[in-house]
């Protein structure tokens, strides 16, 4: 995939959609009884680059202080969704630890990732931040993840929504109508091309969480160091 050229069709799409109010409302954010939850193998961007983050954030929350803003804890890049939430999901219903152990063997050979953050991309629905991985060390194993759970009896949904092959950060969804979509986009054209940072990973976290990574709602299940 030309990553670049996947997210300047999504945005290109997308920003015409709002401004033409064609946009979609997620009106679960704030639902309490929302009961949406799986488990993810993740990254988290690095104070620095979260800082940048908020920059642009702060900047959008001045033209419109009504959507979903992501704090820094729950900002995240989704390496892979194991198992896609879904309503009832408990821990209860897997053996964690086997779950952990075909990730270990996942990770065994797979070199240093880096991600580079430029750019904002949308959808009708969230603003992203745009990710590019440096080189294939993150669809590596990505493969080497679908191959290994596949092979295997546990409970899993990868790729049952689509198969992940980005890097973006989604860190604004809406929830409510937006004031004035012209000043939105507005924003979100001047941090266009802004350079957020590189990220060279070194801890991927798995975590039983709810739809949008609230940290509140989130169980640490494991970490791995590369």
């Amino acid at each position: 995939m030309n990553l670049q050229e996947h997210y300047n069709q999504l945005y290109i799409k997308s920003s015409k959609a709002i401004l033409e109010g064609n946009y979609k409302i997620d009106h679960q954010i704030n639902d309490a009884s929302d009961s949406r939850f799986g488990v993810t193998l993740l990254i988290r961007p690095k104070d620095e680059i979260k800082a940048q983050i908020q920059l642009f954030l702060n900047e959008l929350i001045e033209v419109d202080s009504q959507q979903y803003y992501y704090p820094n804890s729950d900002i995240h890049i989704t390496v892979m969704s194991i198992i896609s939430c879904y309503e009832g999901f408990t821990l209860s219903k897997i053996r964690i630890e086997e779950y952990i152990e075909i990730i270990q063997k996942s990770l065994l050979d797979v070199d240093k990732i880096k991600i580079k953050f430029k750019g904002i991309t949308a959808s009708p629905s969230a603003i992203m931040i745009q990710g590019f991985p440096t080189d294939e060390s993150l669809n590596d194993l990505r493969d080497k993840l679908r191959e290994n759970f596949k092979k295997s009896t546990l409970q899993q949904s990868i790729d049952s929504r689509y198969a992940i092959a980005t890097a973006h950060s989604t860190v604004v969804r809406f929830q409510e109508r937006i004031e004035n979509p012209k000043k939105l986009i507005g924003v979100v054209e001047k941090f266009r091309n802004y350079d957020f940072g590189e990220l060279t990973v070194d801890k991927l976290e798995l975590v039983y969480n709810d739809w949008y990574q609230s940290k509140s709602n989130t169980i640490d299940l494991a970490d791995f160091y590369l």
